[in-house]
């Protein structure tokens, strides 16, 4: 059977959200910004759909403005922060999404911005003395730092960074596109927020942009006027009622699932030894306190072939690094973490779907890859 070790990338569709979301892709599929009853429908649905996102999240309606995802959002909140707010500085580490290092490169290539990296440990866990540093010496900076790393799973204490960020005067941006739906929403440390509805079992194309206070920013799309003159263009009716759904039920069912993910991890990292080879892991990730419940970045040693490709022959869909480092030519966070470099890393990353049989394919996998002579793997039934 087939085994999809890849939730970072994306999670499939939840079968309740579908079945949510069908009736707003067939029969009320008005346009919300029409003046008949088809269109109030629709923005009666937008409405609500904002109200009970806001609700779940503990924020108000007004601070959430629709995107097509983390990536527009984590766009919107930089490019609008910096040209309302007037912003010089900007404080961030090369280890972030590339929805946020190429919009702040692209605004420091520009001239409009000066962008200063923040210091980094081996486990590519930012350096408080730097950190407090370049805070110091530029009071009001803007500060862009993601809750958890999609490659290695690091999450960031968001409480002990908002309270610098205060003293000093900062604005905080963070990418929680890895977190909404698994950890607790850090709506009350951060200015401006990211998150993407498929990342937690919802539709592709919707997310949201959190805007603490509601803040004024300039249109990130000009157009219509929609989502109060700040997104221009259409809608998604279908998948807000999508987004809202899944962020439900994956709220109702965080408890339940971080317990599983994390006794998946702790079964997958022991049995790791049972491949014969030496590994090791990058980051904090073969933790579970300061790691993303599920996710494992391994370091194995080289193969003939890369170790992703020869687990997809197998029917085990896997990541090098992240779904967009494939795109990109290869992981820059791992090129920025001393010990990544040797031999070559795979990112496992666990959901909802996953069992025991996975982590024993898995394993048998390896195995093979490595010529390990197979051998009887024990349960544990307390596991079970």
């Amino acid at each position: 059977m087939p085994v999809y070790c890849d939730y970072s990338a994306t999670t499939p569709l939840h079968p309740e959200v579908l079945h949510e979301m069908l009736p707003y892709l067939t029969a009320h599929f008005g346009n919300a910004s029409s003046a008949h009853a088809y269109g109030r429908e629709a923005r009666r649905v937008v409405d609500t759909q904002r109200r009970k996102i806001a609700d779940l999240l503990g924020v108000r309606p007004g601070e959430i403005t629709f995107t097509s995802g983390g990536t527009e959002a984590d766009n919107f909140a930089l490019r609008a922060s910096v040209r309302q707010f007037n912003i010089r500085h900007v404080l961030t580490t090369r280890i972030e999404h590339k929805a946020v290092l190429a919009p702040l490169l692209q605004l420091a290539q520009r001239g409009r911005i000066d962008l200063h990296f923040i210091a980094l440990d081996g486990q590519g866990r930012i350096l408080l003395p730097d950190f407090i540093r370049l805070l110091q010496q530029y009071p009001g900076a803007l500060v862009s730092l993601m809750h958890a790393n999609n490659e290695i799973g690091n999450v960031l204490d968001t409480e002990a960074i908002a309270a610098l960020c205060r003293r000093y005067g900062a604005l905080f941006h963070s990418d929680t596109v890895q977190t909404v739906g698994k950890l607790a929403f850090p709506g009350k440390d951060v200015d401006f927020a990211a998150a993407s509805a498929h990342k937690f079992y919802g539709p592709k194309g919707i997310g949201f942009l959190y805007n603490r206070g509601g803040k004024t920013l300039p249109a990130i799309l000009a157009g219509g006027g929609q989502e109060n003159g700040l997104r221009g263009g259409t809608e998604n009716v279908a998948g807000i009622v999508g987004l809202a759904s899944a962020l439900e039920l994956a709220l109702a069912g965080q408890p339940a699932a971080a317990f599983h993910l994390e006794k998946l991890k702790s079964l997958f990292v022991q049995r790791l030894s049972g491949i014969g080879k030496p590994v090791a892991f990058n980051g904090q990730s073969r933790s579970i306190p300061g790691c993303l419940p599920g996710l494992v970045s391994v370091r194995f040693p080289e193969t003939d072939r890369p170790l992703a490709e020869l687990l997809d022959e197998r029917g085990i869909a896997v990541s090098g690094g992240s779904a967009c480092s494939n795109l990109a030519g290869g992981s820059h966070v791992l090129q920025e973490l001393p010990e990544a470099g040797n031999g070559q890393t795979i990112r496992f990353s666990f959901g909802k779907d996953n069992t025991i049989e996975d982590i024993d394919t898995i394993i048998r996998s390896l195995q093979e890859i490595y010529a390990v002579p197979s051998r009887r793997i024990l349960r544990q039934e307390a596991f079970r």
